[in-house]
């Protein structure tokens, strides 16, 4: 071998050498709890006594437990909503911002500021500022204009009142990455719309949308896993209540680890919440490698 070729391989290994302790620390952070998960999820667990291997029974009691489906009807429900409501407010949103030459910075930094904040702050001041009925603004409504229910006790609204928090949450996130995508449609295909005289809409439909539409599917992917995943605000403001009303896979996991114990159940709970992840970023590769072929 040449002293060519050997400084090749060393300098190759060395590219390894480099990256090996990214791939121990995901390892050990990632890929060593997944693999206990799947593991206890075939076991009944109390979380301190030895682990009992009962195979597919955990799956066959939450599949016929109607509390189960409720808790992924939820998680669609929220998803659906997730997909929708704040993407389209940030897409209006950032397409307003580019009017602003000089305080666009401004606006992102107000926007940016309930996603930065707390959730534990965030859900307090909407419990107890807005939706609580003695001293919030909803209370003050019931008693000096017209009776209104509390938006958190009833199980027609409380998913979407807890929705509305999260979304007022993250909402100016979507805009700031939004607005960083528009930025980045080439100027001049802006001047040549508009010499060509399309208004606005025009301009945003068939010149911005295109431009953006990757970051846009990357969003609507990591909305979804998110959306899975959600667990801070539901806890915070309802706990899975009321009558499971907000109950999802996130909360139902929980309630089986730490109120009844059964961290077996929790773990195959959380393989479902992983497969749906895994489902979104499956698109995701296929969606990447369609617009690639383009």
């Amino acid at each position: 071998m040449t002293q060519a070729a050997t400084h090749a391989v060393d300098e190759h290994w060395s590219y390894y050498l480099f990256v090996l302790p990214a791939l121990l620390l995901s390892g050990a952070v990632i890929l060593v709890p997944a693999l206990l998960t799947l593991i206890l999820a075939f076991t009944d667990w109390d979380g301190v006594s030895r682990p009992l291997w009962v195979g597919w029974d955990n799956f066959r009691d939450f599949l016929a437990d109607t509390t189960f489906w409720r808790a992924i009807f939820n998680n669609v429900k929220w998803t659906v909503i997730f997909l929708t409501i704040p993407m389209a407010i940030a897409l209006i949103v950032a397409s307003l911002l580019q009017t602003r030459r000089r305080s666009y910075g401004v606006y992102q930094m107000i926007f940016l500021l309930p996603y930065v904040l707390s959730p534990i702050a965030n859900a307090s001041i909407w419990s107890n500022m807005i939706f609580d009925q003695i001293s919030g603004v909803v209370g003050h409504i019931n008693k000096h204009l017209f009776p209104l229910r509390d938006p958190l006790g009833h199980v027609s609204s409380a998913l979407y009142a807890v929705a509305a928090v999260d979304i007022w949450h993250f909402w100016g996130y979507l805009a700031v990455v939004f607005f960083a995508a528009m930025r980045q449609v080439p100027a001049d295909q802006l001047e040549a719309a508009y010499l060509e005289g399309a208004n606005g809409w025009q301009v945003f439909r068939h010149i911005t949308l295109p431009n953006i539409m990757p970051t846009i599917a990357l969003m609507f992917v990591m909305v979804t896993i998110f959306s899975f995943l959600t667990f801070d605000y539901v806890y915070l403001m309802t706990g899975g209540g009321p009558a499971h009303a907000t109950e999802l896979l996130s909360t139902l996991a929980y309630g089986f680890a730490f109120r009844s114990f059964e961290v077996g159940k929790a773990a195959a709970v959380a393989l479902f919440m992983s497969l749906f992840g895994l489902v979104a970023a499956c698109v995701y590769v296929w969606m990447s490698r369609e617009s690639l072929k383009r």
